[in-house]
């Protein structure tokens, strides 16, 4: 079987080329629409070079070297033309652009957030929520920045830069070659100097992720950063981190700035050449006037697109990097795929085989070491055992949110990973310690738990989990909206609704994860007696730090170690007087001690 280190390759990072190529193919994907405003943008570029060119044959026939009154008149005709066409082509291809943009970043978006709610849980073992929103928020936004603004520029600079040579050539071979020859020097230097932001802006982009991640952590456990008085040491490193980010950002922004000032000196360099050495050769004769008048409106016309490439050269090795992670991210093989050809999950009755299992999150690691059990139909399965021992590891395997490394585990006679496991999973129901509860409202969590699921059946689930009084008591009943994962409500409470959502979607097993653990014992026989109502006919894993919830199972599991080391019933396993009996008797003279103290 493969492990999960197996399902977790890594896509490794691309160049800055690489990255930008791909995501042009978010905008070759609108075919018909990407053409049109590329025919357009060339007809933009060539408006645009017609106007030095008529400007130096009107030159030429000012100054009677060439034309007459009527070729006079009809050229300024044909510039009036040329410049009323270079502002409808502008206008038209920027709002071709906005289109095609945003359903490119719309694609984009989609599909990373969807290769993450679909990725294994190993996925999200190894990387903080932080990082991850990173992903889908800051390097988004980078993307759409480039898509929406930079790569018109770009794109509109090159096919400039590529139509006005053409103008040039045809014009005045000697002046193009002049023209060149500062450009030239001036590509050097920026490659140079692109190469170094290039870096400087792929360690800013990490370092940003970092920086959220480390936030967004401190963020949501805000009630223990303050109960433990670590306000301030956390707030130094969020500095010193901070500082890292703002001294890699100013590298990477002068590295920016310095290319579009090489621009600016290249480009006044370019007009002192051509004023001197073509205005020597229109005094010689060996160059018309206008040419001379041409070149230099050719001139601004190739660095104007240059320096713009080189203004928003951060913003594109910035999207470069956002585009890589991003990329990165829906390249990586974070899913565990159902076999080719895997029929779905049967109706299950229930009957659950562990055979021979072992299993590790790093590979050589062993979590869970040759553990072998049986569950029948509508039996009540205890597992305990020491914090870390691998209980929840038993569980998440059997719902295959991990792949085994050697052994087996059938269901109705069914391995786990020969069927699909989406049908396996929407059968097994669990109620985990920490309940999560979305933002809607009461109803619609509810109604999470299966699609088609009614009102009226929503609120029998209540009943009978003990959930419909409180939430009667709210402001707006079953219309209440929940915010922050239900903030205002006890966390009893917000235990009742998680098993009123494992009763709607009525489960044929079901998984109870410490469900009782962090709640007060007036509660705990409240949730007891929902619970008792969900696990009715259903075979059922409880793995339970407090080994009252456990003592009716039909079978307990004592876990140590990755291994199951015991088993039997309640009774039995007192009477073997081995590890539960100890687990259980340090809990019972802890009440003990606890009544004698008159707590």
């Amino acid at each position: 079987m493969m492990n999960a280190e197996q399902n977790n390759v890594k896509a490794k990072p691309k160049g800055i080329m690489s990255n930008l190529r791909r995501l042009m193919g978010y905008l070759t994907r609108y075919k018909v629409r990407f053409s049109l405003m590329i025919a357009i943008m060339v007809g933009y570029s060539i408006m645009l070079a017609i106007i030095p060119t008529i400007s130096g044959i009107i030159m030429n026939i000012l100054s009677g070297s060439s034309g007459s009154i009527t070729e006079f008149q009809n050229i300024i005709v044909i510039l009036v033309v040329a410049v009323i066409m270079f502002w409808v082509f502008g206008n038209v291809s920027q709002r071709i652009l906005a289109g095609v943009a945003q359903k490119a970043l719309y694609n984009l978006r989609t599909e990373i957030f969807s290769k993450i709610q679909k990725s294994s849980l190993n996925f999200f073992d190894k990387r903080p929520i932080g990082e991850l929103m990173s992903n889908v928020t800051n390097d988004l936004d980078v993307v759409d920045q480039f898509l929406s603004v930079s790569f018109m520029t770009v794109i509109q600079a090159i096919i400039t830069v590529v139509i006005a040579t053409v103008f040039m050539i045809f014009l005045n071979p000697y002046f193009t070659v002049l023209t060149y020859i500062t450009i030239l020097g001036m590509l050097a230097i920026s490659v140079f100097l692109s190469r170094i932001a290039g870096q400087a802006f792929r360690l800013l982009q990490q370092q940003m992720a970092e920086l959220n991640g480390y936030a967004e952590e401190r963020m949501s456990s805000q009630k223990t950063v303050v109960a433990s008085n670590q306000q301030w040491p956390f707030i130094k490193k969020f500095d010193k981190m901070s500082q890292k980010v703002d001294e890699t950002g100013e590298k990477a922004q002068l590295s920016s700035m310095a290319n579009t000032a090489v621009a600016l000196v290249f480009q006044n360099l370019q007009n002192i050449i051509i004023f001197v050495i073509g205005g020597y050769l229109v005094l010689q004769q060996q160059a018309a006037f206008g040419d001379l008048v041409a070149f230099i409106g050719f001139s601004s016309i190739l660095m104007a697109p240059l320096t713009q490439i080189f203004a928003f050269y951060n913003q594109i090795i910035s999207a470069a990097v956002g585009a890589g992670r991003v990329f990165q991210i829906i390249d990586e093989k974070t899913e565990l795929p159902d076999k080719e050809g895997a029929p779905p999950m049967p109706l299950v009755d229930g009957h659950v085989d562990f055979i021979d299992v072992d299993f590790s999150y790093v590979p050589g690691h062993k979590i869970l070491k040759n553990n072998s059990f049986s569950a029948n139909p509508g039996q009540i399965i205890g597992l305990c055992g020491p914090t870390g021992a691998g209980k929840s590891t038993i569980m998440n395997i059997l719902t295959r949110y991990y792949d085994l490394d050697s052994g087996e585990i059938r269901v109705d006679d069914h391995p786990v990973d020969g069927i699909q496991q989406d049908t396996l999973r929407i059968q097994i129901a669990q109620v985990l310690q920490e309940p999560f509860l979305f933002t809607n409202t009461i109803m619609n969590n509810l109604k999470y738990a299966r699609d088609g699921a009614t009102d009226e059946e929503c609120i029998e689930a209540a009943k009978q989990a003990n959930a419909h009084d409180f939430i009667m008591m709210q402001h707006h009943e079953y219309d209440t909206v929940l915010r922050n994962g239900g903030a205002d409500l006890s966390q009893g409470q917000k235990q009742m609704l998680t098993i009123a959502r494992a009763m709607v979607a009525d489960p044929r097993m079901l998984i109870l994860d410490e469900a009782t653990s962090n709640v007060d014992t007036r509660t705990e026989k409240l949730i007891q007696e929902g619970l008792l109502k969900l696990q009715e006919g259903k075979t059922s894993f409880i793995i339970a730090h407090r080994l009252s919830t456990i003592q009716n199972a039909d079978q307990i599991l004592v876990i140590n170690d990755g291994e199951i080391i015991e088993r039997g019933s309640h009774q039995e396993l007192l009477d073997m007087k081995g590890f539960y009996y100890n687990l259980y008797m340090s809990q019972f003279r802890g009440k003990i001690s606890d009544i004698c103290a008159g707590k």
